[in-house]
């Protein structure tokens, strides 16, 4: 858990240190999928398990692979331009409670078995986006953080919701091994996203990577290998032996992680209001993925 958290949560940090050393947000996003998508390949190849086949699955794939990957890494990159990786982990902590909306809007979520939300969860949703704004603090003049980079980033949330619900209707079951149905899916984002290299226009004015130095090179290496290849695999890893509780405990360590690694090496300045944000989102995710345990009825022992 540890390891995948660092890894995870360090992501935001090498998107910043990519931005800085020369990389545009287009080229963030085709190279950590190219990256990932290899890691994932040899993976698969060494556990002998075969990619998927048939058109349709890979549609379905890669509609997974464009809001699960292509998307959010873009949204991100474009997002950290202006604001800080701390606080774009934060930002991005938010999924879940695009989840729960998503399902209000479209009538699909269900609590424990029933077809009604519980007042506990529609408080977290609500406590959770108090949080964002106490971070973002639209009504200070220098809040010191970019409205159109924290669209971004709460947009790649976003669509990370919409890719698992998704995902959870259109791959779940499909009889395929998890390590190649990850390389697959990051294969088709790597072609999704390099499909947007001629036409990146202010993002990306096509020049190679010529305005690239090494560190930047060797952050969105970092990236792709560690954070997205490996983040795959340690994550269904995670889930095949301690099971998806102590999975879905890692997104709570995200934030801490992007915060902490932003201040001690890249000198993000932490304010109270940031800590106290990021404290109210966390609460706001802790409510809206609980579940409460169901009743036990116990019966009566009568003579």
């Amino acid at each position: 858990m540890a390891v995948l958290a660092l890894f995870w949560g360090s992501g935001f940090l090498w998107i910043r240190i990519a931005l800085q050393h020369g990389l545009t947000p287009v080229q963030i996003t085709v190279l950590p999928a190219a990256l990932g998508a290899a890691v994932l390949l040899l993976l698969a190849c060494s556990a002998r398990q075969r990619l998927p086949r048939g058109g349709a699955l890979w549609r379905r794939l890669a509609v997974a692979a464009f809001f699960c990957n292509a998307l959010p890494f873009l949204l991100t990159a474009y997002g950290e331009r202006s604001v800080g990786s701390g606080t774009a982990g934060v930002l991005h902590a938010t999924t879940p409670l695009w989840s729960l909306l998503i399902g209000l809007a479209l009538g699909t979520d269900r609590t424990a078995g029933t077809d009604r939300t519980t007042p506990l969860r529609l408080t977290g949703l609500l406590l959770g986006f108090a949080g964002v704004l106490l971070i973002l603090a639209p009504w200070r003049e220098s809040g010191g953080i970019s409205t159109p980079g924290a669209l971004a980033l709460l947009g790649a949330a976003a669509s990370y919701a919409v890719a698992f619900a998704h995902m959870a209707r259109a791959l779940a079951g499909t009889g395929t091994a998890p390590l190649a149905l990850s390389a697959a899916q990051l294969t088709a984002a790597a072609g999704l996203s390099a499909v947007a290299l001629p036409a990146g226009g202010p993002l990306n004015p096509f020049s190679g990577f010529s305005g690239a130095d090494p560190v930047g090179l060797a952050a969105v290496t970092v990236l792709g290998v560690a954070c997205t290849g490996l983040t795959f695999h340690l994550n269904y890893r995670l889930i095949a032996t301690e099971g998806p509780t102590s999975a879905a405990a890692v997104g709570y360590l995200l934030p801490v992680v992007s915060t902490v690694l932003g201040a001690l090496v890249l000198g993000e300045r932490l304010t109270v209001r940031a800590v106290a944000g990021t404290a109210v989102v966390l609460a706001g995710v802790f409510l809206v993925k609980h579940r409460p345990k169901p009743r036990t009825v116990v019966p009566l022992l009568t003579d």
